[in-house]
């Protein structure tokens, strides 16, 4: 099971920033920015990491705020296996853009087209963006693309976890 972070940019308008994946898994999706996290870094290394490798944008990792953590499991394909910290991100200089990963682009929260997205995304993205913090497990079917099992709990605290062991655990108390 690897260790990955994603995030979301908003800002004051309601809108938020996704990217079209170009490559890897989830080509072809719309997503948040993030990935795998490196030897040594902490999630919100990662985080800062992945977003600017995928946005050319920079951010701070305290400017970072965990509102889930989630548990991405494919029993068909098990590389694809991750648990992961979610943050939302305001604060970031730069512009957003196109990188040889992502393609970035703003779309109001109210018209989010969870259609190009992974499977389950809009049982707790708008969660999230409402100021829920969550956490749970997504079980992906056969193809990828259908959800087989999803458990989502609202909680009151997202805790700064480091190991994947006490994702885990966190996860099933």
């Amino acid at each position: 099971m690897r260790p990955t972070t994603l995030c979301f940019i908003i800002n004051d308008q309601q809108e938020i920033l996704l990217g079209r994946k170009k490559r890897g898994l989830g080509a072809g999706k719309a997503n948040g920015f993030g990935g795998k996290r490196e030897d040594g870094e902490t999630f919100r290394q990662c985080a800062v990491r992945e977003l600017f490798e995928e946005t050319s944008l920079l951010a701070k990792p305290e400017d970072l705020e965990p509102v889930a953590i989630l548990d991405f499991q494919f029993p068909y394909n098990e590389e694809w296996t991750h648990v992961n910290y979610v943050y939302l991100l305001r604060n970031y200089e730069g512009l957003p853009m196109e990188t040889e990963e992502m393609e970035p682009f703003w779309t109001s929260f109210d018209k989010i087209s969870y259609d190009t997205m992974w499977a389950g995304d809009a049982d707790w993205i708008p969660r999230v963006l409402n100021g829920e913090l969550l956490k749970g497990k997504l079980v992906f079917g056969k193809n990828n693309d259908g959800i087989m099992q999803m458990q989502i709990t609202k909680v009151t605290e997202i805790p700064e976890l480091e190991s994947v062991e006490a994702m885990k655990a966190w996860l099933e108390a």
